[in-house]
């Protein structure tokens, strides 16, 4: 463990976790009636878990090229202070060396482990599920860790009479690659908590982390767990359909996980930006019965959301080259400038953009379709100093 990082005891607390089994045992209430879903909710079948099973968790790890960081998450899991149930790593067709070293870190902590081809970490997740039989699951990824008491804050947060729950979410802190905090709190300096309209959904990221929530496998498996076509902004995916599907959710505002920034990840990868893309395309066309409501969703939350993303990233693959993830965007640049032409597109077969985003959208393709870093550096200075001194483009206020 690198100096100064938040450290992860080995040990498994079974006295601990023994009296907490036993007091949810105690506290279980026999013929419980279940309540009866809302007419409005009719589209999905909705029950709550059996009492006998609200306390079962089930912990599923994708695994892919991670040897690294896997068995801090392992470790971060078997030290819970409410042991979990069922425990599944699935490697997403690593190569043979990565998942050797799977293998060997597993086989010392008994942990079990299912091989795929690589289809994402969707997909991944998904099979987990499916070798899972718990009430409750919960997600972690590979360069990620559990703070101690994850399990136990997440399950006590779970609500006893809601027939309809579908998750409950918890702060996170973040930390660079090696463990080592940068910030105690997320979650709730970015976005608003918990989720009640699809304009909280939709406006900026969600920061709903899987790695931070516990879902019901009966909402989960109701609206078809990961879209596998994704490999970035799967999560936002399904939490919108358990969302729509009429599925409750709870936010808790202490941190449950450490959520590591790891530059070589997926999010920092072409990859994320085409996924990016799948997903703006399934927005576009999320409201097509309703042609009114998805011009004025896709205007105002879209729009503001994804623009100056997609033009920021095609203008970092022409101009920087500094760091290694960059170096690797910078190869992807002209398919990157396309992108900014398909979402010009994609607005304006959904909608019609007010003149100023219209305005916004041609000074960005015709800035950066040459592709030239020299034709970059009048703009580039000219939006440093207006951005100094609050002026340019920037996210209009709701």
């Amino acid at each position: 463990m690198t100096p100064g990082a938040l450290h992860v005891p080995d040990d498994n607390r079974p006295e601990q976790k023994g009296a907490i089994m036993a007091k949810a045992a105690t506290t279980r209430t026999p013929g419980t009636k279940t309540a009866t879903p809302k007419t409005s909710m009719a589209r999905t079948t909705v029950r709550s878990a059996p009492k006998a099973e609200r306390r079962t968790v089930a912990v599923i790890i994708p695994f892919y090229n991670g040897a690294r960081y896997i068995e801090r998450a392992i470790r971060s899991v078997q030290t819970q202070t409410v042991k979990v149930d069922e425990f599944v790593i699935v490697d997403d067709g690593s190569t043979e060396a990565e998942a050797a070293s799977l293998r060997a870190i597993a086989a010392q902590y008994d942990v079990q482990v299912h091989r795929k081809e690589n289809g994402g970490q969707g997909s991944a997740r998904n099979l987990g599920v499916s070798l899972t039989k718990s009430a409750y699951i919960c997600f972690l990824d590979q360069d990620d860790f559990f703070l101690r008491n994850h399990v136990e804050l997440l399950v006590g947060q779970i609500p006893e009479r809601d027939p309809h729950f579908g998750w409950v979410y918890g702060e996170l802190m973040e930390a660079d690659e090696d463990g080592h905090i940068v910030a105690t709190s997320i979650a709730s300096r970015y976005s608003k908590h918990p989720k009640s309209s699809i304009e909280d959904l939709l406006e900026r990221d969600m920061h709903i982390l899987p790695s931070a929530s516990i879902i019901s496998r009966v909402a989960f498996e109701a609206v078809g767990g990961f879209d596998s076509q994704f490999m970035g902004y799967e999560d936002d995916d399904l939490f919108l359909r358990i969302f729509r599907a009429g599925y409750t959710n709870y936010f808790f505002p202490d941190a449950v996980t450490v959520w590591c920034i790891n530059k070589n990840s997926t999010s920092y990868s072409i990859r994320m930006s085409r996924s990016r893309m799948l997903y703006i395309r399934k927005l576009c066309a999320l409201f097509a019965s309703d042609p009114e409501r998805r011009s004025v969703y896709i205007r105002d939350l879209v729009f503001p959301r994804f623009c100056n993303l997609i033009a920021g990233e095609a203008f970092k693959s022409i101009y920087f080259a500094r760091y290694d993830h960059e170096i690797r965007m910078a190869r992807h640049r002209d398919e990157l400038v396309d992108m900014l032409d398909e979402f010009a597109g994609l607005m304006a077969t959904s909608t019609r953009l007010r003149i100023e985003d219209r305005a916004r959208l041609r000074l960005f393709r015709f800035c950066l379709r040459p592709r030239s870093r020299k034709l970059l550096v009048v703009p580039y200075a000219i939006a440093r100093v207006l951005r100094k001194f609050g002026l340019g483009f920037t996210r209009r206020q709701r």
